[in-house]
């Protein structure tokens, strides 16, 4: 499957928005408005997990690298996983986040 294939737009399985797709070359692996995903990749991009449940954003972490990294947890097999944030995401949701609960 080519990597435009891919890339595709969403329903968001959280809040029930349309989520276009990520331009500039990135995939879009979550959704801008409330920051959820869904559990499909074992390793970043491959599509392997068979989970499919909704990922939670549980944090942001800072990678010199990368940038500003969003932290999901899986809401049915608690597998964690880290994602770039993209260029369009909310950041007062971002924000919220980091805030102590």
């Amino acid at each position: 499957m080519s990597r435009a294939a891919e890339n595709t737009g969403f329903i968001c399985g959280h809040c029930g928005r349309q989520v276009s797709p990520q331009s500039g070359g990135s995939y879009r692996n979550h959704c801008p408005f409330c920051l959820h995903s869904r559990h499909v990749d074992l390793t970043p991009g491959d599509r392997g997990a068979d989970c499919g449940a909704v990922m939670v954003p549980i944090g942001v972490d800072h990678s010199g690298k990368k940038g500003f990294i969003l932290i999901h947890r899986c809401s049915a097999c608690g597998g964690v996983d880290r994602n770039r944030l993209a260029p369009d995401d909310d950041m007062d949701a971002v924000i919220a986040l980091q805030r102590p609960r």
